[in-house]
């Protein structure tokens, strides 16, 4: 066996790169978001923080938010036809 080279950021030199206007300081607001069980958001990397952050595979993804736990959030995906849960920070989602 082959073992793969690279880890979950390999191959994103574009698909993580911050707009010119979106660089600069991260909000506290953005970093302490609270969402609720049953609301809809967007799956949004902040590559400045890679605490939480989802596998890049998902980026632009809508997705369901299901519970709290921790400072992360629990929410569900629809990929492919099957139902996948991550785990992730409030600042890398966004409302729906």
């Amino acid at each position: 066996m082959v073992k793969r080279i690279g880890g979950m950021r390999r191959k994103t030199r574009y698909k993580l790169k911050k707009a010119v206007s979106r660089k600069g300081k991260i909000s506290v607001s953005a970093f302490f978001k609270k969402y609720l069980p049953g609301d809809k958001v967007y799956l949004h990397p902040e590559s400045a923080v890679q605490k939480g952050m989802f596998h890049p595979r998902f980026q632009g993804k809508a997705a369901l938010v299901k519970s709290k736990t921790g400072s992360c959030y629990k929410v569900t995906i629809n990929d492919g036809g099957k139902e996948k849960m991550l785990i992730v920070h409030p600042i890398h989602l966004k409302r729906r």
